[in-house]
């Protein structure tokens, strides 16, 4: 067993916390239970690159009762619970590469430890993992069966390689099922953004200008909630359709360029790159607050705003960096332009990481059963596997619903009754 983590005396404290999450993810234990008994993954390594937190390990967990041999590795710096990479390696016996503030060079060590584990199956958060495979292990591309991703941005990513025919392996997109962008993504970002940003700066939401950037799921959850607490919200798009939905869903929508001069705290949430530029800053009051709960750090042009200010404080507050810009403002960002909800606070609560994981670890059984007839483009979860998770969620919180009469499904799929 390999690995690299921060301190394996933090193994009891993460433990705890692993344990925890379990009591709320009581459908991946339904799951967990099934695959201590079948064995699905039995002589299978399984590569992950995901957020080492809790509710991961749960989901590592999973993995390995069902047979597979898991190596699990950061794919956010910042992300990583060390009490929990320290108890999965020393309680459970799991392969973890991952510390806490890694650079840039032990980040991609320890993807490149990943690739070197020689998996039959990878799981992405982001897609960093698969462009390595892309890259400088295109030789190792033709042994893996298939991958698993679960950020927005690593489908943008993937769908790419598969419309420049570039593509080498089977692709799930996790993220695209409702069981994981309807609830992980609209649910969970949106509770995990702003718990991250009242963690970092203990401001009061009510009535402050919060601009939104994006009305994607992540973005809708985040808006919805900051709107819940009072604040005034103004959303920025690009897209037609999603900016008269933000509209039409009570918020106030302008360019960026407008925004910027008025609002109080931004948030990026796109997947695109450099959303909050030069431009903006310059346009800033006094104290702004800015911060990204997109995957990569490349939403605010960070770069940029370097350049723009003539000193920086670092850390004035835990995850709270003060440029200060030749006019005197000040603008603070937030852990580094990195993911606010996991940089400065816990993540998504485990019980909506319940149907995340649930959806990743039936999406991994899938791929195993069935890889000799996938090609190398990017599938959707099949409907099936949503609708388990969707019954089993909701059977684990007491919800019932109707079924159809027969009179009623004949008359769904008939065309000769009208009105």
């Amino acid at each position: 067993m390999k690995y690299d983590v921060t301190n394996l005396k933090l193994a009891a404290e993460g433990k705890k916390r692993i344990e925890w999450a379990q009591q709320d993810m009581p459908v991946l234990g339904e799951i967990k239970k099934r695959f201590t008994k079948t064995k699905p993954l039995r002589g299978l390594k399984v590569s992950a690159c995901l957020h080492v937190t809790c509710e991961t390990a749960n989901l590592i967990r999973t993995l390995k009762a069902g047979g597979a041999n898991v190596m699990l590795v950061a794919s956010n710096p910042l992300s990583t619970q060390d009490d929990v990479a320290a108890s999965l390696v020393k309680d459970y016996g799991i392969s973890v590469m991952a510390r806490c503030g890694e650079n840039k060079q032990v980040y991609y060590k320890h993807l490149e430890a990943a690739i070197k584990h020689h998996p039959d199956i990878t799981m992405d958060d982001g897609a960093d993992l698969l462009s390595l495979l892309h890259t400088k292990y295109k030789n190792q591309a033709s042994k893996v069966k298939g991958s698993m991703e679960e950020t927005t941005t690593g489908v943008i990513r993937l769908k790419a390689l598969e419309r420049d025919g570039k593509l080498l392996v089977p692709i799930v997109a996790v993220n695209d099922a409702k069981t994981k962008n309807l609830f992980d993504n609209r649910y969970g970002t949106g509770q995990s953004t702003l718990d991250g940003i009242i963690r970092a700066t203990d401001i009061l939401l009510a009535g402050k200008n919060i601009v939104v950037a994006g009305y994607g799921w992540c973005g809708k959850g985040f808006a919805l909630r900051a709107k819940g607490m009072g604040a005034n919200v103004i959303v920025t798009e690009v897209d037609p359709v999603k900016a008269i939905e933000a509209v039409m869903d009570g918020f106030r929508v302008m360019p960026m360029i407008r925004a910027a001069a008025i609002g109080d705290l931004f948030c990026t949430l796109t997947g695109d790159i450099h959303v909050l530029r030069a431009e903006h800053f310059k346009k800033m009051k006094d104290g702004a607050i800015v911060c990204n709960s997109g995957h990569f750090d490349v939403e605010i042009d960070i770069v940029s705003l370097k350049k723009l200010a003539k000193s920086v404080r670092k850390n004035v507050r835990n995850y709270v960096d003060e440029y200060i810009l030749s006019t005197n403002r000040r603008i603070y960002l937030l852990g580094d332009g990195r993911l606010i909800n996991l940089a400065a606070a816990e993540g998504h609560p485990a019980s909506v990481m319940d149907m995340s994981f649930a959806t990743q670890s039936l999406a991994t059984e899938y791929v195993s059963k069935n890889y000799k007839t996938m090609e190398s483009k990017v599938y959707y979860v099949p409907t099936e596997i949503e609708n388990w998770i969707a019954k089993a969620k909701m059977k684990s919180m007491g919800v019932g619903i109707d079924t159809l009469t027969p009179e009623q499904a004949k008359y769904l799929d008939s065309w000769e009754i009208g009105t």
